[in-house]
């Protein structure tokens, strides 16, 4: 056989060949040289299948980022403002984006960039608010390969050399495009020096050049360059419309998330579309493949549950320091951040405190149904001022629960506990209140000369005592004023800088029937004494002499005000009823001292009402319980 002569077959030829790495001979396209029927041709190995390479992942928050004004959410007015400007050609030359983290700064940048350099699909296009995005100067600048875009961080780049560079770039034309556009972020990071250099190149640029300065913080950028730069504030993307973007997202993405972490994840965003795109791609990654539930986010986050945060309000308002510690325990297990904790208490307080201002925000549709429902129950059940006190140890417990080298869990405990505790004490208000049927103030208010009920009232506010009285309107100026305050006083309203100067800087030396004598400071003007007697004339019909004296005199009026306010600060502070207050809230102080029988200047309003006689229980003043009754609600009085 052919095998026996030629030592192998042929068929063995292909796969001797394939092994040595050579090419298969070809197939013999008929019978045999020694008449064997031509073989069968060898089935072709079947084809392997193509496996596409795979790219590096595109997060969310580039994969989705802007490229046109319209995609841009929460910016309307900048919008629309950039819109007409590019409509009716009036594009400035240095815009300056500020704004928090996250809203769309440098993204707003460098669609200005694109708008500034669009050439149209037939590559006769012009300036335009809405890039077509597939001409070259268009695709360029989306992947960051363009010439005449230049990005720079400030943060890193923020020296007099780094601008000096970016000056000498501004001499030469654009290389490819029709704008050169410089983006500058962090620009609050540039030094003194690096901002005096570029004042005048950002005040009178070439022409083909537009300057696009992004930063955090605005204050610190000179109002020299604010002021050479037309500024647009980027505003927080409001909660339902960074949950409505989410979503959207979601859905293109092809991944199921429930309502509930939507708005955790929003929530927490801080009204941030980068932050949130973050939270939400990392909420799909801890899903597997899954749905995105609320369960996964609240651990990723480290929430405590919305119904434990009630819980815990429940229990810290009712003084129970015991289930408020078994509910931080359970918030720990599940892997909730004691401070975060706290933050979610605080939330709730001020949400509480806004029910009981404002209850028609029950019926609020973008609130969570446990807030509109729960939270309204419950804001009913507390006072302004116990929300306020609690709201206060919150913002205080936040702080020392955030200090270096503290136990945060600890720190928060001491936090409920000391609201727990305070949950039984009274309100200052409650408290004067319980003081008063005690004994220590039940009579009537001394009237004042001017009738109505007068006299000091001591009343506690917050941290401070504070004593507080209801004034009386200051009696109408005498035709013929009989002391130096009278005088003042016609002053008052008609000539206010005189009315300054006379109850500043001079001293009352005599005051007679149409005759005033007194010393003027040094710093009073010289022809005061002129001016006093036009306005004597003038506001009694009389005609006054007024002389310069050089005797001392009495006090200036502000001085005799002065004083008597240190008298009475003095005289409230003996009385009973504020030591009792004092006692009651150590740290507190009298800030304010009001009597209704003293006029503008602070002084008695006459003689007789100096020397008033006391009530027939011997006090000369009572708390503001003695004329109205207060309600349990009620917040602390204050006279106005």
């Amino acid at each position: 056989m052919a095998s026996d002569l030629l030592g192998s077959p042929i068929s063995d030829l292909g796969d001797a060949a394939a092994e040595e790495g050579l090419p298969e001979p070809p197939a013999p396209e008929g019978p045999g040289l020694f008449g064997d029927a031509a073989p069968a041709p060898a089935a072709p190995p079947p084809a392997k299948p193509a496996v596409a390479p795979a790219g590096p992942y595109r997060v969310l928050a580039r994969k989705y980022r802007p490229t046109h004004f319209d995609d841009l959410i929460g910016q309307d007015a900048l919008v629309r403002t950039l819109r007409n400007a590019f409509a009716q050609g009036r594009v400035h030359h240095a815009f300056l984006l500020t704004g928090v983290r996250g809203v769309g700064k440098t993204t707003t940048a460098r669609i200005i960039a694109r708008a500034l350099n669009c050439i149209g699909v037939d590559g006769q296009g012009g300036p335009t608010a809405d890039p077509c995005g597939v001409c070259a100067e268009c695709r360029a600048i989306l992947a960051d390969r363009h010439p005449d875009v230049t990005e720079m961080d400030a943060a890193s780049n923020n020296g007099v050399d780094d601008v000096r560079e970016l000056r000498e770039a501004l001499r030469f034309r654009p290389a490819q495009g029709r704008q050169k556009v410089f983006i500058l972020d962090e620009c609050h990071m540039l030094s003194a020096a690096a901002f005096n250099a570029l004042l005048k190149t950002l005040e009178e640029p070439p022409p083909s050049v537009t300057f696009v300065l992004a930063t955090t913080e605005l204050r610190k950028v000179p109002v020299t360059i604010r002021s050479r730069c037309q500024v647009f504030s980027l505003r927080r993307v409001p909660q339902d419309m960074l949950r409505d973007h989410f979503a959207g997202i979601a859905a293109k993405e092809d991944v199921a998330v429930e309502a509930e972490a939507l708005g955790m994840i929003a929530r927490a965003a801080d009204g941030s579309v980068r932050d949130g795109l973050s939270l939400l791609d990392q909420a799909i990654g801890l899903a597997g493949g899954g749905a995105v539930t609320g369960d996964g986010t609240r651990d990723m986050l480290g929430l405590a549950d919305r119904f434990m945060v009630f819980d815990l309000m429940e229990a810290v308002m009712g003084g129970d320091v015991a289930a408020a510690l078994g509910i931080l325990d359970r918030t720990h297990e599940v892997g909730a951040d004691p401070l975060a904790v706290l933050q979610d208490l605080a939330e709730l307080t001020h949400l509480l405190t806004r029910f009981r201002a404002a209850p028609a925000l029950k019926d609020d549709a973008t609130l969570p149904e446990a807030e509109r429902t729960r939270g309204a129950a419950l804001a009913m059940r507390l006072s302004v001022p116990t929300l306020a006190r609690a709201w206060q140890m919150l913002l205080k417990g936040v702080a020392e629960v955030q200090q270096e080298g503290v136990d945060r869990r600890a720190a928060a405990e001491m936090v409920l506990i000391r609201l727990a505790h305070v949950a039984d004490l009274p309100t200052p208000g409650e408290l004067v209140k319980r003081l008063t049927q005690d004994g220590a103030g039940d009579a009537a208010p001394r009237p004042s000369p001017g009738g109505g009920s007068g006299g000091m009232r001591a009343i506690a506010s917050g941290g401070g005592a504070v004593a507080s009285a209801a004034p009386e309107p200051v009696a109408a100026a005498l035709p013929q004023p009989r002391e130096w305050r009278e005088v003042v006083a016609l002053a008052s309203g008609v000539s206010p800088m005189l009315h300054a100067q006379l109850l500043h800087a001079v001293h009352p030396v005599r005051i007679a029937p149409r005759r005033v004598e007194i010393r003027p400071q040094p710093s009073a003007p010289r022809d005061l004494a002129a001016q006093l007697t036009v306005l004597l004339a003038e506001r009694t019909g009389t005609r006054w002499t007024v002389t310069v004296s050089n005797e001392a005199g009495e006090p200036t009026l502000a001085e005799q005000g002065r004083s008597a306010e240190t008298d009475r600060r003095a005289t409230a502070h003996s009385h009973p009823l504020v030591q009792a207050i004092l006692a009651a809230f150590p740290g507190a102080t009298i800030e304010t001292v009001r009597d209704a029988g003293a006029d503008d200047y602070g002084l008695p309003l006459t003689p007789a009402a100096a020397t008033a006689e006391p009530d027939e229980d011997g006090r000369d003043f009572a708390p503001p319980e003695a004329d109205s009754a207060w309600t349990d609600d009620d917040e602390l009085p204050t006279d106005d």
